[in-house]
């Protein structure tokens, strides 16, 4: 069992700031990466940032140069957002790629997601 526990989110005026924060815990041998996707109404999940164990950053253009991700701690990750658009508005996913460890040793990588958080940004 793994378990995601996301804060951060609300509502704010465009141009304003918030963070998300995603802690993973549970049965997870090793993380991988660990990121944040999003999704608006009526449209499709995109990725917006992610990290990986060795501090490699990916993010979406439309991002870049306003949101940060950063690695907290081995299992954490913060996404500071700054000059938000109204075009932010979404629903944000955190998620975890991973191992586990069994009786036969390490699995295969696997991917969990947290339930969400929305962030509304006003004009």
């Amino acid at each position: 069992q793994v378990q995601l526990v996301e804060s951060g989110g609300g509502l704010v005026q465009a141009g304003g700031s918030l963070r998300l924060s995603c802690v993973a815990s549970g049965n997870i041998f090793r993380i991988n990466d660990m990121g944040w996707y999003r999704q608006a109404p009526g449209k499709q999940r995109e990725l917006v940032a992610s990290v990986t164990s060795t501090g490699s950053i990916n993010s979406a253009s439309s991002v870049k140069g306003r949101f940060t991700i950063s690695r907290d701690n081995e299992n954490t990750v913060s996404l500071q957002m700054s000059s938000l658009k109204v075009e932010d508005t979404a629903v944000y996913y955190c998620y975890v790629g991973y191992y586990t460890i069994g009786t036969y040793g390490v699995g295969p990588p696997d991917r969990y997601w947290g339930q969400g958080t929305q962030v509304t940004v006003s004009s």
